[in-house]
């Protein structure tokens, strides 16, 4: 190392001339770090060293680390480098952690109605609710930010099986309580509940038809669907010609003499009985429309 000696000062007094052992001259600036340096102010010297590469102050650095920036992105908007600017960003880092620790350790503040009435630690919380979710409560990412009123925002980043995202919760450090700000800070202390399903208006018509239905004796009841898709059947299609024991009997009840009135009455019994036995062996009776919707029968 070469040894250098004061030799002067400039006309200008901006400038210390200097003088080596072998005769070389050289000049250096008067700055204000060779100026605390000078007065033993060592502290200032990282700061002054900031100031002269840097576009923000180291307050303004850690204001915007406090905020919630991380290190890469505060030295670009300073056109520096993140390790010119380590100094100042540590303690602040620190601080953001040491105020998550505290956060998890506080109560959780429900809002009213939610019917979660026993208080219950943050941290609690979310370890209940992820082990019915088989997930651990350690893979959650916690993290805390100051705000502009002084409160704290905490985020936890969880990924769990049945969900994943950022969870947002309001520190009060005052109070210390913390509120859900989101559905993922809701899901995560099990205070998510599902929506209930839509329930479909009444039907008038069906409602009245199950109460007539209610009040029928069993053997009573309609036959159902079935019944009304038979009976709309029967009554679209053409009729049917009469069978041959109809026919037959219709020729002979024509055929009979109506001399006497015991013949005539033998004759009424007979066709009387054959219409009955064809009823029997034909098509199965279908109720009407009224047996059917109200019940009873058409005679």
């Amino acid at each position: 190392m070469t040894q250098l000696s004061l030799t002067g000062v400039s006309a200008d007094g901006r400038r210390l001339l200097l003088v080596s052992d072998n005769g070389a001259e050289f000049s250096l600036d008067v700055t204000p770090a060779l100026r605390a340096a000078l007065r033993g102010e060592t502290t200032r010297l990282g700061q002054l060293e900031i100031k002269m590469t840097s576009t923000l102050r180291p307050r303004e650095i850690q204001d915007r680390i406090r905020s919630g920036e991380t290190p890469e992105a505060v030295a670009t908007a300073a056109g520096t480098t993140v390790e010119s600017i380590m100094s100042f960003v540590a303690p602040v880092l620190a601080e953001r952690e040491h105020v998550a620790e505290r956060a998890q350790r506080s109560s959780v503040r429900r809002a009213a109605g939610s019917g979660g009435s026993q208080a219950r630690a943050l941290s609690d919380a979310v370890t209940a609710h992820l082990l019915t979710q088989d997930a651990k409560a350690d893979q959650v990412l916690w993290d805390a930010a100051r705000r502009d009123d002084g409160r704290w925002t905490l985020t936890a980043v969880f990924d769990a099986p049945r969900r994943a995202g950022t969870a947002h919760f309001t520190y009060d450090a005052p109070g210390n309580y913390v509120t859900a700000d989101d559905e993922d800070a809701r899901w995560l202390i099990g205070d998510l509940v599902a929506a209930p399903a839509p329930v479909a208006p009444p039907n008038d018509l069906e409602q009245a038809r199950q109460r007539r239905l209610a009040a029928l004796p069993s053997d009573e009841l309609p036959l159902g669907d079935d019944a009304l898709d038979l009976l709309d059947a029967v009554r679209d299609a053409p009729a049917e010609p009469a069978t041959d024991n109809a026919a037959e009997a219709a020729t002979e009840t024509d055929a009979a003499p109506a001399a006497e009135p015991a013949a005539e009455s033998e004759n009424d019994d007979r066709a009387r009985s054959r219409r009955t036995v064809q009823k029997r062996r034909g098509r199965a009776s279908v109720p009407s429309w009224d047996e059917i919707m109200f019940g009873g029968s058409s005679e």
